[in-house]
């Protein structure tokens, strides 16, 4: 039955997307708060889906946690369902990916026009000093920005070296955020099944100011992982 309910999500997921892909044409040349707003009406349908034919929910802890101006959100990612359910919890949220995607049509031209953070993986120190700067711009103008440290997703209880890179965001001087959650149980790296349940994601206190950087990137880490481990 979990396998039959998660291929219908599957395809109707997949239709919702496709639909809005073409749909939400116009709203290229539109103001960016439109494709904002139109990719909340995306992810609120998307999440209704799994709700429905799943029974996949999520709660939210540590809401006196979220920020409502300009903050890096430092997040765990065990799954896509972590590149969804930002949209519907911060007003201004934007991701740091992989430039890669951007090249992918339609999907990708939403993701430039959301203001996104592309990052050239092969570029070395120079993509370093590329998203700093995109991120020091986004942050100017209220917006939250979200970094998944380990680069990659990583199954529940597993984990990978954080990434240098979020030190040097750290050094921008905006309140820093780290998430944890367990979306990984229910929603599976390599696989297509959808598990019922409840996914916690968890919005722990801010890190201090002034740490060094190396402190900072041991701290955060430690952080993320401990409340992940609570929450498994």
């Amino acid at each position: 039955m979990i396998a039959l309910r998660s291929l219908l999500f599957q395809v109707l997921f997949y239709a919702w997307t496709a639909g809005l892909c073409i749909l939400y044409l116009p709203l290229l040349a539109a103001p960016r708060s439109w494709i904002m707003a139109g990719a909340r009406v995306w992810v609120r349908g998307g999440l209704l889906l799994l709700h429905v034919i799943v029974g996949l929910s999520h709660e939210v802890r540590g809401r006196e946690n979220i920020p409502s101006g300009a903050a890096l959100i430092v997040a765990k990612h065990q799954s896509m369902w972590d590149t969804l359910v930002f949209h519907t919890l911060l007003s201004d949220a934007v991701f740091i990916l992989k430039k890669e995607l951007i090249a992918i049509p339609f999907f990708g031209w939403y993701l430039k026009k959301a203001g996104s953070v592309p990052i050239d993986r092969s570029a070395g120190a120079r993509a370093l000093k590329q998203m700093a700067e995109a991120t020091r711009q986004a942050l100017a103008k209220g917006r939250q920005v979200i970094i998944f440290p380990e680069g990659t997703r990583t199954a529940p209880g597993d984990s990978r070296p954080y990434n240098s890179g979020v030190a040097l965001l750290y050094g921008l001087g905006a309140p820093v955020v780290p998430v944890a959650l367990n979306s990984g149980l229910f929603w599976g790296r390599h696989t297509f099944l959808r598990k019922p349940g409840t996914i916690a994601i968890e919005f722990l206190s801010p890190m201090p100011e002034g740490l060094d950087r190396r402190v900072f990137l041991k701290d955060v880490q430690d952080r993320i992982e401990g409340a992940c481990r609570q929450l498994a």
